[in-house]
């Protein structure tokens, strides 16, 4: 087993369930929607853990509970290894240090009138990292990690192409040292030609930095060509989980069959 496998979550949910109140809601007859109901994961290093469901399955709404965005309506959230009592500000604050996250849509994470550089700059300076020099050494590095050449820093988001832009949006995430990244849906924005080249970009940094990983999709096979572990959710529960192997290979529930047959090919466009 290897030392990755060994350690310890960075992040556990231990049967967790959110609830969100419906718009028949009253104040004396409360009525509720369960989103998310009795989750349990765990993110460790050095691993990724693939969520794959479809709209509406509790995917994303599980893992704004993992960055610290929501609190809990009922289970426990462990962040390294110590029970998160309430999500306020400071805590947020702390999650923020070590798990970061790579939207669907760079649009999301860059701000479209700031310069690449600045945009890479402003968590540093949000946390009071460095100085004005050595933030603009990590700038430098982090560009060249996601394999752009240095000239992206002083260009605005309209002028690089999606996976420029895709990979900017990852630099960024990887801005703080965090030990934790939640790629959602990263790559469905994109075109095909550029899906792979992220994919085995976030592979890689993974593999590099010892980076825990979780990645969300409603694309099985997606999940498939990153992941280590699988959780298939629906309508809030988990339905299935293993190896990422045991689950493609030889699932043990109807809709996880179902999700594989849906997507044929790794990667591929869907026909319009």
């Amino acid at each position: 087993m290897s030392p990755a496998t060994e350690a310890g979550p960075v992040i556990e949910l231990r049967d967790v369930c959110v609830d969100f109140r419906t718009r028949a809601s009253t104040l004396f007859r409360p009525r509720s929607i369960r989103a998310v109901d009795q989750v349990s994961l765990a993110v460790r290093p050095g691993r990724t853990l693939g969520i794959v469901g479809e709209s509406g399955s509790g995917k994303s709404t599980a893992a704004k509970v993992l960055i610290g965005l929501l609190e809990p309506s009922a289970g426990q959230v462990l962040f390294e290894g110590k029970p998160v009592g309430h999500f306020d500000a400071a805590t947020r604050r702390q999650i923020g240090r070590v798990v970061s996250v790579v939207f669907q849509d760079p649009a999301t994470a860059l701000n479209a009138r700031m310069l690449v550089r600045d945009a890479l700059t402003d968590p540093l300076e949000v946390h009071g990292i460095g100085d004005a020099a050595s933030r603009q050494a990590r700038v430098s590095e982090l560009v060249q990690l996601v394999g752009l050449p240095q000239s992206v820093l002083d260009a605005i988001p309209a002028q690089l192409s999606g996976g420029q832009r895709q990979r900017v949006a990852i630099a960024r995430a990887l801005a703080l040292e965090p030990r934790v990244i939640v790629a959602d849906e990263p790559t469905s924005a994109l075109d095909v030609s550029v899906r792979a080249q992220i994919l085995n970009l976030l592979q890689d940094l993974k593999r590099r930095l010892n980076l825990a990983m979780v990645f969300i999709s409603h694309d099985i096979q997606t999940v498939r060509h990153v992941s280590d572990d699988i959780i298939v959710m629906r309508n809030g529960k988990i339905v299935e989980s293993g190896p990422g192997a045991q689950v493609m290979h030889n699932p043990s529930q109807d809709y996880t069959r179902t999700l594989l047959a849906a997507a044929p090919s790794l990667l591929h466009a869907r026909a319009s």
